[in-house]
């Protein structure tokens, strides 16, 4: 190496001396005996020298510089480089960057939009300091500002200098007025009601009873998520071609928006025939359901929603047979006019596994409640079935606004993925009241609940509910996954004070505790195991039957619940589509009145149309003594929900002026739902209902027998209104008996908070 030569490289080139080219010493490689660094505050040498990809006594040419000042430079640390070449040493001068201190934020005070921000600020905070670094985060802050409504935000930029080489960053933000949607229109639409599509996107229209709604404020975001809501829409209507051919939101009074959309539907398609290729591993006798289904898709209406269905149904099966890494596609082709052919096949998925789960989002909830909710696990193989189930898991706590997730490859390995969820957390307190008129006076109740407390997704629920001569408490604890595992635990205090002396000719106080568990034991078959303990006081009036003065005393009872459900609903939350059917069995453990309840209850629902869902619920309840009569606390009333029109506890057979109960029951609804019958108002539906029940047997006295049926008839309607979700019903009893005590309208309403 010669005496001296000097090389300077800074980001705009190479300058070499024409001392350095004259003997053509770097151009062969030149070994170094040392690299040392010059100029560095905050970094070691040893990182610098990594971050370089020099090692020392090596080979360096040309090309090893000029990768070395691109890797030093990719970290971002580094203002300017110059490299210096002395003797046999390789001297590297460096500037760094200021770092960023701290990061304020000015001028917004709603904290939701505060902590959406400082969650992308904090990453930037003790990182190098660079223009285009922060005009990028700049254009990212508006971007959060202007989905929560303040779409004539704008940002004033503040860099303070100070002493140590660092920077203090102000972010002062000028909102102006909430960028409000007046109205949304949809162009092109001759298919539904504008209300109905309305009813399906995510961004609603400013009306003066939405003022807590934050859907209200245009953003960006949310309309592109609408545009896929409406492509969806009209795909499961049998609309395959539909193209959302654009959305725009039109300026009005430098204040509000007019939102458009532009659809064009297309033709309504038709399934023509579906075939299933199987693998010749798989056992056919488990796909005999499936072909089936698939023969009755024949001629009807195009629905990607069914296709899905279909291939998730599939899923399970491949996975029941152990077959993780298959997936299920299909291959649409179009026949005649507006018929599709569809053939499902089997891909084979390349082996992956996943490496890492990442949660965020979650101010209030504990990563270990979302987690709990996960089927497919860290280290698991990977499994796009599973993994969808998992994010619906999550996203039926119920807890959650919106649920997204992200797929990315590891960085380390092509064979892992890197899952990345994020939550939106919506308010999950609620303050109900209600209250309901009838023959035997007013009735009104009251509660409140909490569906995520501390963050742990602990529902908490206490309601009291007050007539003319009964209060009833009631606090409740569910905890959907008792130490991180997917069992519930559950726990109930309840106390009940009835006064019916003058009208039944007894009282009661019941106090009692229960405690239990639930669990999913197969696809979508429940089982809830619970035990109680209770104290009873029951008194008799003077005038009161023989038989009821027989019972009157205390009593204690330890009982066990179990119950089992099958769900196949679409959805838990107003159903549209499928069925539920459940069993409840009360077995007692020590008693002083021995007695066997059984419980059936079935509810079917079927969508005609999007506004027309028709659904069918049947309730039957028998109590039975093993050692003696029921006692009258104990047996068959029916519910007020079951029977509308008819006080609770007020019909069926009496002793003189009591009622008595039976010891069976059972009752039939059938309920027809308008929803968005009001056009312009998709926050009221309609339900057209007709009831019918009958208590039969008394097991003391077969001269009471009463077996007639009730029935009713009436409309009811739920609202969503400035303070909470309004419900009221009107019923008129169609048949029905002189000693019944009727009851003709109900209401409840609540808020969240």
């Amino acid at each position: 190496m010669k005496n001296f030569t000097k090389i300077i490289i800074k980001k705009f080139g190479l300058i070499l001396i024409f001392y350095f080219f004259l003997h053509n010493s770097i151009l062969k490689a030149e070994v170094f005996n040392e690299i040392i660094i010059i100029g560095n505050k905050r970094l070691s040498s040893e990182t610098i020298l990594m971050f370089s990809g020099l090692k020392k006594k090596i080979n360096v040419d040309i090309k090893d510089l000029n990768s070395a000042i691109k890797n030093l430079y990719e970290t971002d640390y580094f203002e300017d480089i110059e490299i210096s070449i002395v003797k046999d040493r390789l001297e590297i001068k460096v500037k760094e960057n200021p770092i960023i201190q701290t990061i304020l934020i000015k001028g917004i005070k709603n904290k939701n939009i505060i902590r959406q921000l400082e969650e992308v600020t904090k990453k930037s905070e003790k990182y190098p300091f660079l223009i285009s670094k922060v005009n990028d985060e700049k254009n990212l802050l508006l971007n959060i500002v202007r989905s929560g409504g303040f779409y004539f935000a704008d940002i004033n930029t503040k860099v303070i200098e100070n002493k140590n080489n660092s920077v203090d960053i102000i972010y002062d933000f000028k909102l102006g007025d909430r960028a409000i949607i007046k109205s949304i229109n949809f162009q092109g639409n001759k298919i539904f009601k504008d209300s109905k599509l309305r009813n399906i996107i995510k961004s609603e229209e400013g009306k003066f009873w939405k003022f807590i709604s934050s859907d209200k404020y245009l953003d960006e975001r949310k309309v592109k998520i609408d545009e896929n809501r409406l492509n969806e829409f009209y795909k499961n209507k049998g609309y395959y071609n539909v193209n959302i051919k654009s959305s725009y939101a039109k300026i009005i009074n430098n204040k509000f928006f007019e939102l458009n959309f532009n659809i064009d539907a297309g033709d309504k398609f038709f399934f023509n025939n579906i075939n299933l290729n199987l693998k010749d591993e798989f056992q056919n006798e488990n796909f005999k359901n499936i072909n089936k289904r698939l023969k009755k898709l024949n001629g009807e209406k195009y629905s990607k929603r069914i296709l899905d269905n279909l291939i998730d149904d599939i899923n399970k099966i491949t996975i029941q047979e152990e077959f993780l890494f298959l997936d299920v596609k299909y291959d649409l082709s179009i026949v005649e006019k507006n018929k599709i052919n569809v053939v499902l096949n089997f891909d084979d998925l390349e082996k992956i596994f996943v490496e890492q789960i990442n949660i965020f989002g979650n101010f209030i909830t504990e990563e270990k409640v979302i987690r709990n909710s996960l089927i497919v696990d860290e280290g698991d193989p990977f499994n796009q079935f599973l993994f969808n189930k998992s994010i619906s898991n999550i996203k039926s706590k119920g807890i959650f606004k919106n649920v997204q997730s992200k797929l990315q490859n590891s960085k380390d390995d092509p064979q892992k993925k890197i899952i990345d969820i994020t939550v939106e957390e919506r308010p999950t307190g609620e303050i109900f009241a209600g209250a309901g008129t009838g023959t035997a006076g007013a009735t009104i109740s009251a509660g409140i609940k909490e569906n995520n407390y501390l963050g742990k997704g602990i529902k908490l629920a206490t309601n009291l509910s007050l007539s003319e001569n009964q209060i009833k408490g009631k606090f409740s604890v569910i905890n959907p996954n008792f130490k991180n595992t997917d069992r519930s635990l559950n726990t109930t205090f309840e106390s009940t004070s009835s006064d019916t002396l003058e009208t039944s000719g007894f009282k009661t106080s019941r106090t009692g505790f229960s405690i239990g568990t639930g669990f999913e034991q197969y696809k979508d078959l429940f089982v809830n195991l619970d035990l109680s303990a209770y104290y009873e006081k029951l008194e008799t009036s003077s005038s009161a039957s023989n038989h009821k003065k027989k019972q009157e005393g205390d009593y204690l009872e330890n009982l066990l619940k179990y119950r089992l459900v099958l769900n196949k609903l679409d959805q838990n939350f107003q159903p549209t589509e499928g069925f539920r059917v459940g069993f409840e069995q009360v077995l007692p453990i020590y008693s002083d009145d021995l007695s066997l309840e059984n419980t059936l209850n079935y509810s079917k629902y079927i969508s005609i149309s999007d506004n027309l869902i028709l659904s069918t619920k049947f309730f039957a309840k028998a109590v039975n003594s093993i050692d003696d009569d029921v006692r009258v606390s104990r047996r068959v009333y029916i519910p007020s929900s079951k029977l509308r029109g008819f006080e609770p506890g007020k019909i069926g057979p009496k002793d003189g002026n009591e009622y008595v109960g039976g010891n069976y029951g059972s009752a039939i609804n059938f309920n027809t739902t308008l929803p968005n019958i009001f056009r312009g108002n998709e926050d009221l539906d309609l339900n057209l209902f007709l009831d019918a029940a009958t208590i039969r047997e008394v097991d003391y006295d077969s001269s009471l027998e009463s077996s007639e049926i009730r029935s009713s008839t009436g409309i009811a309607v739920n609202w969503f209104t400035v303070v909470g979700p309004l419900s009221f019903s009107y019923a008129i009893p169609l048949t029905s008996e002189p000693s019944d005590s009727t009851e003709s309208f109900r209401f409840r309403i609540g808020t969240s908070f």
